[in-house]
């Protein structure tokens, strides 16, 4: 079993342009413990603020109230009472007590040697006992201590190793080591101090922290720290999203999370913290679980050929297939499958076709919009002959002149061209086909009715829909036009609407 620390309250906060509110920290303290699970948080820095001081205690009450005060800890600083004193007085339990685990940290940040530095933690120890305070040791640049200066490491450790330290916790904090490094620092410790709880605590600057809390783990190491969406300070931290299934598929180690929540609490701060999750992130990303490629889609048709462990419904997710120019019938039909839509052979081939011509005006196609797309398609079956076609079209708007359109049409073989200025786009378009159609003696319908569906959501390149009823000769009837841009489905609407009269 390993326990997993999450500070995204803390050290994930560290992350620039990121500061939750108070109320914003207590529902992800709450997330994080109730619905995801995890062993421990780490929820401030003492001393930082009266905000931070007022915002902590909100945490410990309800934390206190829920039976979870011994998971909260708080970091503090070897400072005699003053980190303490804070903590208790904000209502904490748990202090994570930041001493110095690199000689050049010792010597040239605190300049005092070893022994002065043992002598002031031992100080905050004894003040903790007395106090009832739980306290972690972090080994603050443990990394760089074991790259320069290994014994100092193990003088530290040797000098505290009888007082009544709960967990040693070896943070990368620079985001230095490598996996075989990792593997070796780690494994050192583990070896030479037996029956200790070590954490390994990754930062992220070398894009390696998930590899190497992979191999901290393999080494021995009880605990380790992650934050939500890898939040933190430069690249972050190791993210909980990433480590907690690799712990569980590759290493085959259990923890107590709850993995069909990570995606839902990953959303959450994602919004409360305004860094967007990149959309390749592994397991949280948007587009994580969508197969593009049609013979993707088709692999999983047949025997799942393109499916790992990393099921989407492991993390409350489900798999999508992708609606674009790479489209195949396969992507077309999982997406069919999942509307409840059933089609033939012919029109399958003939949505497949119009989504791929689709794609290659916008990036995706969505499911939402396939709905449309299939309207689009079967109201063309419609059509068996088309003697009326639009060959080509302008339009043109700008603030300082009435929308302009100039069409180029072919009516039973003959090739017209007009133009025209209106009050809109379409009202342009309208006016330049009349041109074309008066000296033709062809009779206009009557519109009676223009709607403009946009599919669910909210996004500005969505496929738009425009539906226009006519009425000619008594007969009322429906022409449906479908394009990225409103216009352009309002004339597809009507070159539909023209050759259904034609044929009156």
């Amino acid at each position: 079993m390993i326990e997993i620390m999450d500070t995204t309250l803390r050290d994930g906060e560290q992350t620039s342009g990121v500061s939750f509110g108070s109320q914003e920290k207590l529902s992800i303290a709450r997330l994080l413990l109730e619905e995801l699970g995890v062993d421990r948080i780490e929820i401030a820095s003492a001393r930082v603020s009266e905000g931070e001081f007022n915002t902590v205690s909100k945490v410990t009450q309800w934390a206190d109230a829920h039976g979870w005060l011994e998971k909260v800890e708080v970091l503090g600083f070897v400072d005699d009472c003053v980190s303490l004193n804070w903590i208790k007085n904000a209502g904490g339990k748990v202090l994570n007590l930041l001493c110095k685990g690199s000689l050049n940290h010792c010597t040239y940040q605190l300049n005092k040697t070893l022994e002065q530095h043992v002598a002031d933690v031992k100080k905050v120890l004894a003040n903790a006992r007395e106090m009832g305070i739980t306290v972690n040791v972090y080994l603050e640049d443990w990394s760089n201590g074991m790259r320069t200066s290994e014994q100092y490491v193990y003088d530290l450790m040797d000098a505290l190793k009888g007082e009544s330290i709960r967990r040693y916790m070896l943070p990368d904090t620079l985001g230095i080591l490598n996996p075989t490094e990792t593997y070796d620092f780690c494994n050192r410790m583990v070896n030479r101090y037996p029956g200790f709880h070590f954490d390994f605590h990754a930062h992220n600057d070398y894009d390696m922290a998930v590899a190497n809390v992979f191999e901290a783990v393999k080494a021995g190491v009880k605990g380790v720290h992650v934050t939500i969406n890898g939040l933190g300070e430069r690249a972050g931290n190791a993210p909980l999203s990433s480590v907690i299934p690799m712990l569980h598929d590759h290493l085959s180690m259990e923890t107590d999370l709850f993995e069909n929540k990570i995606n839902s609490v990953s959303r959450v701060v994602e919004t409360y913290s305004g860094i967007r999750i990149p959309h390749n992130k592994p397991v949280i990303g948007e587009s994580v679980f969508t197969q593009v490629a049609g013979v993707h889609a088709d692999g999983d048709n047949k025997k799942n050929l393109y499916y790992n462990d990393l099921l989407p419904e492991r993390f409350g997710r489900m798999r999508e297939y992708a609606l674009g120019k790479t489209s195949g019938k396969a992507n077309i039909l999982k997406n069919l499958q999942h509307l409840g839509i059933e089609l033939d052979e012919e029109i399958t081939q003939k949505v497949t076709a119009r989504v791929i011509e689709l794609g290659d005006k916008k990036q995706t196609v969505t499911l939402d919009e396939l709905p449309y797309i299939v309207s689009d398609v079967m109201n063309n079956e419609q059509l068996v002959e088309q003697n009326i076609k639009l060959l080509n079209y302008s339009l043109s708007v700008s603030s300082d002149s009435r929308p302009f359109a100039s069409i180029k049409m072919e009516i039973d073989g003959t090739v017209y061209e007009e133009s025209a200025y209106g009050e809109g786009q379409y009202n342009a378009v309208s006016r330049a086909m009349w041109k074309i159609y008066k000296p033709l003696n062809k009779q206009a319908p009557e519109l009676l009715d223009y709607v403009v569906v946009i599919p669910l959501g909210g996004k500005t390149n969505a496929l738009v829909q425009t539906i226009i009823t006519w009425k000619f000769k008594d007969r009322v009837f429906k022409t449906r036009g479908l394009d990225g841009d409103q216009a352009v489905a309002a004339i597809q609407a009507t070159i539909k609407m023209l050759n259904i009269i034609d044929k009156m």
